[in-house]
């Protein structure tokens, strides 16, 4: 399949639905299901399942989804090497993050590098960290922001910072301006927690299994903005982390639980040869990262 070919299939296969794609693509909705088609005739096997207008990749389209996706990762970074040999001044760094990194810490690491580093342009993305660890194993991302360190294998990985998590409740709560808490201490409470696949979710999980509590969760959100607002409209009661902004009509409560922090780190594929702009920008970020949180 050339470049091109790789796109349209893997837009398709990502969406599983052809009026979609075609949008995305720039395509007439005839001209891309003839396309399909010959795909198909080509392969000798029908890549989708069709119900109605509806389509959805079966196991021959799965088994050929994961080759081309490989395959489309691949053919950026030839490109993208390529650009890098005609014009080692100019760069591009293609930068996942979670949503919370995206008040603070991205955009500051970005600024700082950009004030030195010339021409580099940065294509960026946020999501879970399931997501993005998935992103930057797949080939999709050069580098990644998340917390905690994920355990998949074939990863790079460098802690950035430390911050310790709090208990975030109505400024109206009982515990409002107590000293402290532990996680055992609030086996009755409701929890306002992430989505499962969150960096956030999955602290929050080890930290009452830890402490033997199976907590009530009232809801799950998909941000720290959105767990932070249900807080403050007295639903129910989360973990956050400590350096978050806090809204006047909350409160924070220290955490006296052992591994009450998470570590924020960059990781990046150890099997991939980085560019010059991304081996750049990881150095930046570890160093910065050692002069302002030396160990």
């Amino acid at each position: 399949m050339l470049g091109a070919d790789l796109e349209w299939f893997t837009t398709l296969a990502e969406t599983e639905n052809v009026s979609a794609a075609a949008d995305r693509l720039h395509l007439a909705q005839p001209t891309l299901s003839r396309m399909l088609a010959r795909l198909e005739q080509r392969l000798g096997a029908p890549l989708f399942d069709r119900h109605g207008k509806r389509i959805r990749l079966n196991e021959y389209g799965r088994l050929y989804y994961e080759h081309a996706r490989r395959a489309r990762a691949e053919l950026h970074a030839g490109e993208q090497a390529l650009a890098d040999r005609i014009n080692p001044a100019k760069g591009v760094v293609r930068l996942s993050f979670l949503h919370s990194f995206g008040g603070r810490l991205a955009p500051r690491l970005i600024a700082e590098f950009r004030r030195g580093a010339g021409r580099v342009d940065f294509r960026l993305h946020q999501g879970a960290a399931e997501v993005i660890t998935r992103q930057v194993l797949d080939g999709e991302a050069d580098l990644a922001l998340v917390s905690p360190r994920p355990g998949e294998p074939g990863l790079g990985w460098r802690t950035l910072l430390n911050q310790p998590l709090v208990l975030a409740v109505p400024a109206d709560h009982r515990l409002a301006g107590q000293r402290q808490t532990r996680i055992g201490e609030l086996a009755d409470a409701e929890f306002i927690t992430m989505h499962p696949g969150f960096g956030m979710r999955r602290i929050f999980d080890e930290l009452c299994a830890a402490a033997g509590v199976r907590p009530r969760i009232a809801f799950e959100a998909g941000d720290l903005v959105t767990v932070r607002g249900l807080v403050a409209a007295g639903l129910g009661v989360a973990l956050v982390p400590e350096d978050e902004p806090i809204p006047p009509d909350l409160a924070v409560v220290p955490l006296a639980d052992a591994g009450a922090s998470r570590d924020v780190g960059l990781i990046w594929s150890a099997t991939a040869t980085p560019s010059e702009a991304v081996r750049r920008f990881r150095e930046f970020a570890v160093d910065r990262a050692a002069r302002r949180h030396p160990r």
